[in-house]
């Protein structure tokens, strides 16, 4: 990072102006900005040789062979770095950038508002610093614009290692949220994109990463229905949204590997939803088509295979010779048509065009942009407001929260992620100026300035060595203890599943010590992880009175939690819902492989969880009334729906209004409800909202015999904060009523 800077510096102020490479006059028409995109990629991609496709196709990668795609000077094109990780900040690119809250945390949100400002604040970084890379001649690893971000998959399996970097187990809320992320990263331009999105993983991707079996080799039988109507509908919504990329999984869909299955990158992504980006895909995935699958048997019919399947870019393990290095020889032995190598490069230039790669930079808002955009003071303040807003309040007896200041007067703070900087941002983080983070400690002594701490988990959140010895001296005389306990990415994170549900190594001890040998003083216990902990236990317990779910805050967590536990500066009341249902314990589970939804998510489970899909508490309390809607739709039409939130308590706070619906027939394949709208709404104590509210009607339908249906008879609207029918459940009330679907829609495609 510090020789980056130098360079950067120089380049600034030392270099003369003419060190900067000009746009060259125009010679060819890809040059001609008066033309349309497709004319000027088709000019562009004509004036390629094959060998030149080939190299533009086989360096998606990193290292010295993955990447960079090289340049063609002979037409003035220069190199281009296509990995970057996005997921919430610039991540892992020379320099720092700002940390928002891990992905799972901004699901919890349940604020697609925010999630389109975080996104763009990360585009603007992102951009920013690629623009100086390239002034620099840098074309490494991370230093491109295009994002493999968002991850998009649905949350399945409590025990799934990567469930942080996701939405959570919502198709709809997912499609949403990653709709928002795209636009907002993409930016706002007619002409040019600031930062392309990249949707990943695709598809019928959700664990295993490790535990019982590989996710390199994993065969994800699925059926059609589950299909259609969990696993590809948010993929559908990026790419309604214009997102320029997808990226292929490394699992097999019912046999065939993802990055050659031409249904699926073909026939569904191209045909049915008129996809005009490209494909990338998963490092080193290609490769397990070969070497993980045995779907082939050599690199030709590989890459005759992933190219012919729809897949534009390959990603390889740092390869001397990637796979794609064989599509010449593909070509001559009869295998891969020249005109469809030449079709797959094509959407390649056709988002370097569209970054403004080809055009004068003077045209291009985003070619202004540079490292300066990085952790500014505007994006120090989103990561702040991105944290608080993730925090889920899970339990709030006797309103301990928000804590008073005065009542306390021996404070104790436990638990390995008290102050563990790195587990705190969760994978796929950004670097981070180190003045801009603040542990969960560091917020909470800004309350108690005395508070006694000591580390007693020696190995982290692993706790595998523990000084219990040492909780009588920390919690002795305490009238507060505040626990912080969780996973991290030493625990969960990819390429590592969970194998059940518990607090790691000897967390669960140290809460019971701490109870133990502290009498009778309060206790809020924090916890920081993805997927869901089996805390039945501390829900169950009256010594603990609250318990906040904080998932992973990143750089801002100590300020956010200090904010939050005393609603500082009266606008930081919790209004968080959780993005995924957490079970009571993991046999609840169907095993780690078995894809079919049935009894997995609030969609299709039968039992009650400890804490449902969406729930959260509040500060207050919210009340719902004046609930209208149209009685009657004809099929696919959209249900317009009014009704009024108040804040009937006295704090001022967000609310998450939350929409479901439900369908009479109880024959038809369809989940038990289904959310179709959400948004957090902010009103004060005291007031009131009236809210219009618009459900498309391509949220009731489902996928029956190879079409869509939406069919005639009778649904249930449910709107509220949370949930009907929910065994554990939030203060507010929940509206209801029944209307006509008029008549039965049969299509392929909606």
């Amino acid at each position: 990072m510090l020789v980056f800077f130098i360079l950067l510096m120089l380049f600034r102020y030392v270099l003369p102006n003419d060190f900067v490479i000009k746009f060259k006059e125009k010679m060819y028409p890809f040059q001609n900005t008066s033309l349309p995109w497709d004319e000027r990629v088709d000019d562009l991609v004509a004036r390629l040789t094959l060998q030149e496709i080939q190299l533009q196709l086989a360096r998606g990668g990193t290292g010295d062979y993955g990447g960079p795609a090289p340049a063609i000077p002979r037409l003035g094109i220069g190199p281009y770095a296509w990995n970057t990780e996005c997921l919430r900040g610039d991540v892992d690119a020379a320099g720092n950038a700002t940390a928002f809250a891990q992905a799972i945390g901004l699901a919890a949100t349940f604020s697609p508002t925010l999630i389109a400002r975080v996104a763009a604040a990360t585009g603007q970084e992102v951009r920013g610093k690629h623009n100086d890379f390239v002034r620099l001649g840098i074309f490494t690893t991370h230093t491109g614009a295009s994002c493999f971000s968002p991850v998009i998959n649905i949350v399945r399996d409590s025990r799934w290692g990567r469930i942080q970097e996701t939405y959570g187990e919502d198709p709809f809320m997912s499609g949403v949220l990653a709709q928002n992320f795209v636009t907002g990263l993409q930016g706002s331009d007619s002409r040019f994109i600031q930062a392309s999105a990249g949707c990943k993983h695709f598809n019928v991707h959700g664990g295993p990463e490790n535990i019982p079996v590989s996710r390199f080799s994993f065969d994800a039988k699925v059926s059609e229905v589950d299909w259609r109507m969990t696993f590809l509908p948010a993929f559908r919504a990026c790419v309604k949204a214009g997102t320029l990329s997808l990226m292929c999984s490394y699992n097999r869909i019912n046999g065939v590997p993802a990055c050659a299955n031409k249904e699926l990158l073909t026939d569904i992504t191209r045909g049915e939803w008129n996809f005009k980006g490209y494909v990338i895909s998963d490092q080193g995935a290609i490769e397990n088509i070969q070497d993980e699958h045995h779907y082939t048997n050599n690199t030709i019919d590989t890459a005759a295979a992933a190219v012919g399947a729809g897949c534009n870019l390959e990603l390889s393990n740092n390869l001397p010779k990637p796979v794609y290095m064989s599509i010449v020889d593909a070509v001559k032995e009869g295998k891969l048509s020249e005109s469809l190598v030449r079709d797959t490069v094509k959407p390649l230039f056709y988002t370097r065009m569209r970054l403004g790669e080809f055009d004068p930079p003077d045209n291009n808002p985003y070619a202004q942009l540079d490292s300066s955009t990085a952790e500014s003071t505007e994006h120090q303040a989103l990561a702040l407001e991105s944290a608080i807003k993730s925090l889920v309040l899970l339990k709030n007896n006797n309103n301990i929260l928000p804590l008073k200041k005065e009542k306390y007067n021996n404070v104790a703070i436990l638990g390995p992620m008290s102050d563990n900087v790195q587990q705190q941002f969760g994978d796929y983080a950004p670097f981070t100026d180190h003045s801009f983070i603040k542990t969960p400690l560091q917020g909470i002594r800004e309350i108690f300035p005395n508070a006694k701490y000591s580390k007693v988990c020696m190995d982290g959140t692993r706790c595998t060595s523990y000084k219990k010895d040492l909780i009588p001296l920390i919690v002795n005389n305490s009238d507060l203890i505040i626990f912080a306990l969780g996973t991290g990415p030493d625990i969960e994170s990819e390429g590592q599943d969970r194998a059940d549900l518990e607090l790691p190594g000897y967390q669960k001890d140290l809460l019971r010590d701490g109870l133990l040998y502290s009498g009778n003083s309060s206790v809020v216990m924090l916890l920081f992880n993805a997927g869901p902990l089996n805390v039945s236990a501390a829900d169950d317990n009256n010594r603990i009175e609250a318990i906040i779910e904080c998932f992973f805050p990143a750089q801002a967590a100590g300020e956010a939690i200090r904010n939050v536990l005393t609603n500082a500066g009266g606008n930081s009341s919790p209004a968080g819902r959780l993005p995924l249902t957490w079970p009571y314990y993991y046999d609840q589970l169907p095993p780690m492989t078995n894809y079919s939804m049935e009894g997995r998510t609030y969609r299709y489970i039968k039992f009650d969880p400890l804490y449902p899909f969406g729930y959260g508490l509040s500060y207050t309390t919210f009340n719902y009334s004046r609930f209208q809607y149209l009685p009657s739709i004809h099929a696919n039409e959209t249900l317009l729906v009014w009704l009024t939130v108040s804040n009937v308590g006295n704090v001022d706070s967000d609310e998450v209004v939350q929409c479901y619906i439900s369908w009479g027939d109880k024959t038809l394949p369809v989940p038990v409800r289904q959310l179709v709208f959400f948004d957090r709404v902010h009103i004060k104590a005291g007031q009131s909202m009236d809210m219009d509210i618009a459900i498309l009607g391509e949220t009731m339908a489902f996928w029956d015999n190879g079409h869509w249906v939406i069919k005639e008879g009778l649904m249930t609207l449910y709107c509220g904060g949370q949930q009907p029918f929910q065994k554990k459940s939030a203060p507010s009330n929940i509206l209801s009523g029944q209307f006509i679907i008029k008549n039965t829609l049969i299509a392929k495609v909606l």
